[in-house]
């Protein structure tokens, strides 16, 4: 099975209608601005449209088509075994908040379906933390002891309608899933009437704060607003709050299984690694198994390829596998202490706010930000924000972490800086590699017309040197995530600026 002829699409976007927003042509003045279109500020968005504020969401491409769209979409409170670790460093009131928030985000989520009447394919269904080793026995216990003391209802299961042997699992009772593009869609059309915009491939390079905030976009158009939210999944401001040393990013896999067993009727996550992440998801009259997992940090590890390799092969080795019609990759940006960033950018920017750090769960807790967000612009505080502060200093779950994760960052500046490209410039086509040109470090990729596109392979952001991404066709960099298109173009930041590329044709 060649599931490498098609080029990686996720099934929310293939499923779903594009977006056809105008772009910003002129200045504007309004209450809030939004930079991000995805989960984060589409749902900041609605809730203070209902709040009675006017509001202006740009993005730099079109709106729900960065990780929102290439998610796994599950909605759920449960994120694998953290509880436990939580209350350790920062105590029982502290992770109670956390979960508490994301039962909200739940909750909102299932009434705004339900008031809309949105046909986004939610299903309510348990979710579980699995091991197929027995040393993860007593972690998985210890966890749910850990969520009843918070007053969850999780509880320990010893078997699972799973087709390979699981030695136990942690079960998290009404939580969810659902078609995230249809869902936020929907909230879209209610955000663009009566004064409130979205405008789509707006591209923001500047924020200046102040009593009025004044955002700036390439075209030089200037909005001005009383409250800013960057919701750009990476923060698009490099320097205040230094947010790249404080998180890293890591890019994991999915495929889309048709398959001839019965799908399991649950959500799945395994707490050993590679993780391996399970539900099904309805695909036309059938159920689509949604197989995730096989994360790395960005830009570093094994050829990128071998990790759709590897979940295929978890799928035949235990489902009667028909065919993968779909298959994608997502990139989650991972707080040191495993706590969202949700708040004012920094302690002394009043005006100015920020949603990112999600880890892997996006959907939840990227509602969660939105609410909690809502709550401080509009009455001034959040029952949460000691939780989600940005300028928390948590010492026992994060300064480990930070010291590890900013040594990685330096080793790979380093390696970069020293390994010289390929002398051999001759590239297949489709391929790309790094190569030496007259004694500089280059990147060549050629496409199907002929075309080489020539990159200057340092990273934009702080220098770092790219890596070329087989699988998805993109430069990626290993010290703080940002990707590029293999002509030169971003596609993930905290990048601002494109790579200088140099176009041959044959």
């Amino acid at each position: 099975m060649k599931i490498f002829e098609n080029e990686p699409l996720s099934y929310w976007l293939d499923s779903t209608e594009k977006t056809n927003y105008p772009s910003l042509d002129k200045d504007i003045n309004t209450d809030v601005v939004i930079i991000g279109g995805g989960i984060a500020g589409i749902t900041s968005a609605y809730i203070l449209k209902q709040r009675g504020l006017n509001v202006a969401l740009l993005e730099v491409d079109n709106i729900l088509e960065g990780t929102t769209a290439r998610t796994t979409a599950k909605v759920t409170s449960q994120h694998n075994l953290m509880y436990n670790k939580l209350i350790k460093e920062m105590g029982e009131d502290y992770a109670r908040k956390y979960l508490q928030a994301n039962e909200d985000a739940i909750e909102f989520i299932k009434q705004i379906i339900k008031e809309k009447n949105i046909d986004c394919d939610f299903s309510e269904l348990p979710a579980y933390v699995y091991t197929t080793d027995d040393k993860y026995i007593k972690d998985i216990k210890d966890e749910v002891k850990a969520v009843q003391k918070l007053g969850k209802d999780a509880i320990f299961v010893e078997t699972l309608d799973l087709p390979f042997n699981v030695k136990g699992a942690m079960k998290f009772k009404n939580q969810a899933q659902f078609h995230p593009r249809k869902y936020l869609l929907k909230l879209a059309k209610e955000i663009n009437s009566n004064g409130s915009y979205i405008y789509e491939n707006t591209k923001v390079v500047d924020i200046k704060d102040g009593n009025t905030v004044k955002v700036i976009t390439s075209n030089e158009n200037i909005i001005s607003a009383k409250k800013v939210i960057i919701a750009t999944h990476f923060p698009i401001e490099n320097f205040r709050g230094l947010y790249f040393s404080r998180m890293y990013t890591e890019r994991s896999y999915i495929l889309g299984v048709l398959a001839k067993d019965s799908i399991p009727n649950g959500m799945y996550i395994s707490v050993e690694k590679p993780i391996r992440s399970l539900r099904y998801q309805n695909y036309n009259d059938k159920k689509m198994l949604l197989i995730g997992g096989d994360g790395h940090k960005t830009g570093q590890g094994e050829n990128t390829k071998n990790h759709y390799n590897n979940l295929k092969k978890f799928a035949e080795e235990n489902f009667q596998v028909e065919s993968i019609p779909y298959r994608w990759s997502t990139q989650d940006c991972m707080p040191m202490d495993d706590i969202p960033f949700i708040g004012q950018i920094t302690s002394n920017s009043e005006n100015i706010f920020l949603s990112t750090g999600f880890k892997k769960w996006g959907m939840t807790n990227a509602t969660a930000g939105a609410m909690i967000l809502a709550d401080i612009i509009t009455n001034g505080k959040s029952p949460y924000s000691d939780v989600f502060s940005p300028s928390r200093f948590n010492i026992k779950g994060s300064i480990s972490n930070f010291i590890k994760e900013n040594l990685n960052v330096g080793y790979e500046f380093i390696k970069g800086k020293l390994k010289t490209g390929n002398i051999d410039i001759e590239v297949a086509t489709g391929q790309g590699k790094v190569v030496d040109l007259n004694g500089k470090r280059v990147g060549f990729y050629k496409d199907t017309e002929g075309k080489t596109y020539i990159v200057d392979t340092t990273c934009t952001h702080l220098g770092c040197e790219l890596s070329w991404n087989d699988a998805e066709k993109s430069w990626d960099c290993p010290c703080h995530g940002s990707r590029f298109s293999y002509d030169g173009t971003i596609i993930e930041g905290p990048a601002l600026h494109e790579l200088s590329v140099k176009i041959i044709e044959d």
